[in-house]
């Protein structure tokens, strides 16, 4: 007789299991964490009124149907736009995202974490409407600080143990399965559709990094955390209507993530689930670019002042780096397009020395055809150092350290400048707030008038009452409509 196999479905992934508990049943009593992701809420809200300059981003968001009404819809912020909650989520997350300028998470794999806004902020709002129809109390911006929270543990967890990119996926795996997980308890799911949406997540499997490489690079970089997020309310959706999940989804001998994208590698939690993401989360604040290469560009400003009347002077410019970012943004060129250049730590370097600044539309023309970027990265040598390396990884430092050192053809040369932590680090903190509240007030201006702008950046980041807001109501105020 041939062998018979049992038809009993097998009990979820530890992993899933895990998460699921996590998002439904652990309280986050750390105050640093909700004063931290009160920041990343309103620091992404900025990078997404930035984001509504650029005709490239802005095209891509809107209903799929031209004119599509939507009763109860989703109001996206610094647009008129009313949407459903799939839509919504890539508008949102898409805006946010588009201008490389939002929060960042290094370990082994790498992310922006407020991606996960745009989930978050579509299903907390699309609910609240549907629960004030009915007479119920919405959601409040503490609940969606609390999801924030959860959905940057999920994937900054994920992100410190578990490489993607080292077999050539990409990390917005871990916003659709964050974003999955904290949108289907918003929208009221208990233990079995949380783990239905999770599991559907890691079934969907992860994007190629394709787009964020020579010869490939381009935008789809800046909207591929958005379709994680928009696809994450989808099957959150779905696992509210009683679809049902796959408990083994990641651990499946031959069928399951772990053997067809990890190679047989486990998917494992390297700390249980707190608030520490959230609270060490890198915040980018000074420059609009890949984080890696932060520091060097900080390096690059320093000495500005030094080689600006120098460069024809130049004979070579070292930039010590750590392996990470020698594997990901060493790109001399040439360079097709913005996405390209703010994945390139030579171009931000070179902006950084011959401008003395550097802003999003160095990415644009004319800057880009000026020749004395390609002349400048040309004389640049980019080199690992093994410190700078484990640094990187060490959990009591994750330090993103970059030097830079400029020589001339007479043999004299400028000082060594290190940065090893940038101005986002939580070492850093205190420094970088008043930029941050700089880099909102400016944001806000470029899309509101000024009392309603400054009436905003008071409530963002001021108002004590801030997290007892209704979620539609705030989304009611950042709304154009």
């Amino acid at each position: 007789m041939g062998e018979v196999t049992s038809s009993a479905r097998p009990a979820p992934d530890a992993v899933l299991v895990e998460i699921a508990r996590y998002v439904l049943e652990s309280e986050i009593t750390s105050s640093v964490a909700y004063e931290t992701a009160r920041l990343a809420l309103a620091d992404s809200l900025a990078c997404a009124c930035e984001a509504l300059l650029h005709p490239d981003c802005t095209e891509l968001i809107g209903p799929v149907a031209p004119g599509t009404s939507v009763p109860q819809g989703v109001k996206v912020p610094g647009t008129t736009l009313v949407l459903d909650p799939v839509q919504a989520a890539f508008a949102i997350s898409a805006l946010v995202r588009w201008l490389d300028y939002n929060d960042t998470w290094l370990a082994k794999e790498w992310g922006h974490p407020s991606d996960n806004f745009g989930a978050i902020l579509a299903v907390a709002d699309f609910v609240s409407r549907q629960r004030r129809e009915r007479g119920e109390s919405p959601y409040r911006v503490r609940d969606v600080l609390t999801a924030a929270i959860k959905a940057y543990e999920i994937q900054g967890v994920l992100a410190l143990e578990n490489s993607l990119n080292r077999v050539g996926f990409d990390h917005v795996q871990f916003v659709k399965v964050a974003s999955a997980a904290v949108a289907a308890a918003l929208f009221g799911g208990g233990f079995d559709a949380v783990v239905s949406a999770l599991s559907n997540a890691w079934v969907d499997g992860p994007a190629l990094r394709t787009y964020r490489h020579y010869p490939n690079t381009g935008p789809r970089k800046s909207w591929a955390a958005a379709d994680a997020t928009s696809r994450a309310v989808r099957l959150a959706w779905l696992a509210l209507r009683g679809e049902p999940g796959y408990p083994t989804a990641l651990s499946a001998p031959q069928w399951g993530f772990q053997d067809v994208v990890l190679r047989g590698q486990p998917v494992v939690l390297a700390r249980p689930l707190g608030s520490y993401v959230m609270e060490n989360v890198l915040f980018k604040i000074a420059f609009p670019a890949e984080f890696h290469g932060q520091t060097a560009v900080e390096a690059a400003l320093r000495l500005h002042p030094v080689v600006r009347q120098r460069l024809d002077e130049i004979a070579e410019i070292v930039i010590e780096t750590q392996e990470s970012a020698k594997r990901i943004i060493d790109k001399p060129g040439p360079f097709a397009n913005p996405a390209d250049r703010d994945h390139s730590i030579q171009y931000m370097t070179a902006v950084a020395l011959l401008y003395g600044e550097l802003r999003y539309e160095h990415y644009l023309e004319p800057v880009a055809s000026d020749p004395r970027i390609p002349a400048l990265i040309a004389k640049m040598r980019v080199v690992e150092n093994p410190e700078f390396s484990r640094d990187y990884l060490d959990p009591d430092k994750r330090s993103i350290a970059n030097a830079v050192q400029v020589v001339f053809h007479d043999g004299s040369r400028t000082e060594r400048v290190v940065v090893e932590y940038p101005i986002g680090h939580p070492r850093r903190r205190a420094e970088g707030l008043p930029l941050l509240r700089q880099k909102l007030a400016r944001a806000l201006r470029l899309v509101y008038p000024e009392r309603r702008a400054a009436a905003l950046e008071a409530l963002l980041l001021d108002d004590p009452a801030f997290p007892d807001w209704p979620v539609d109501r705030l989304l009611d105020a950042l709304h154009r409509g």
